[in-house]
């Protein structure tokens, strides 16, 4: 049997999941923590009778506090709260499909280098698009980068790294990754779970993504602009340390960090420019 119940919307209607409903008695000791589901409903465990202080807070709105009774069975209701973002907060791109501008993103991968210096190497073809949901948290991704197009500005260095030693351009000429939904960690900023197919292999990562804003371009279309990173494993896409020896890179981590700025335009494809 649950305590104090309630439910968490936006002032559109949509749920609020992973807000936090903390309950204080009157001296302003904690007596509940309760997480908000995915539905948007929330309930602690039985309180103790009495008034006590609810608050509500989220990632990226403001709290929310307001005085509750608790009947002597140990029971209340908070009703249904409604949570109003941090101003300031970038206003989310209208839903609906948005395409990948190639000439306008950016794929870098680095990777350290004797622990004290980086190489960095950047994929000069990347294509896809977002479908922008209503609410923001459901968008999805797909974007493709052409694994050939690696470039880390020495062509000996390049050509070896497309070779079936490496990256295996011709087996796999594509690396790509497909994203569902986004978890608000700040104001602007996101977490898109999703899967990368690198090499043959496909495992689940996590996109740190920071939203920029949307608005119009000097050609008649609209834009928005975002900024992800990801951590990768090298062994976990099969590649080997060997590979990466005699590709002129020795002495390098097992990490590859990656750095995505990516602007998209609103619309099933490209503007004629």
């Amino acid at each position: 049997m649950s305590g104090l119940t309630g439910r968490v919307r936006t002032a559109q209607g949509w749920p609020v999941p992973n807000a936090v409903l903390t309950v204080t008695d009157m001296t302003g000791r904690q007596i509940a923590r309760a997480v908000v589901d995915e539905t948007g409903a929330v309930g602690t465990e039985l309180l103790p009778a009495g008034v006590h202080t609810a608050v509500l807070t989220a990632v990226g709105f403001e709290p929310v506090a307001r005085t509750v009774r608790i009947s002597p069975a140990g029971t209340g209701v908070l009703g249904e709260m409604v949570l109003a973002p941090i101003a300031g907060t970038v206003a989310a791109p209208p839903p609906g499909p948005w395409t990948i501008d190639p000439v306008h993103s950016t794929v870098i991968a680095t990777v350290r280098h004797l622990g004290i210096a980086s190489i960095k190497a950047r994929f000069a073809e990347v294509s896809g698009r977002l479908d922008i949901g209503e609410p923001f948290e459901r968008s999805t991704g797909h974007a493709e980068i052409k694994a050939a197009s690696i470039d880390t500005g020495i062509s000996a260095r390049d050509n070896h790294l497309r070779s079936p030693e490496f990256l295996d351009v011709d087996t796999y000429p594509l690396i790509a990754f497909t994203g569902s939904g986004l978890r608000r960690t700040g104001g602007d900023t996101w977490v898109m779970p999703g899967e990368l197919t690198l090499h043959g292999q496909r495992r689940p990562v996590d996109l740190e993504v920071t939203y920029g804003g949307f608005g119009a371009d000097p050609w008649g279309g609209v834009r928005a602009a975002f900024h992800a990173e990801t951590v990768l494993h090298r062994n976990d896409f099969a590649i080997d340390y060997n590979a990466v020896v005699r590709a002129g890179v020795a002495a390098v981590g097992t990490t590859v960090k990656i750095d995505l700025d990516i602007e998209v335009v609103q619309g099933e494809q490209l503007p004629a420019i």
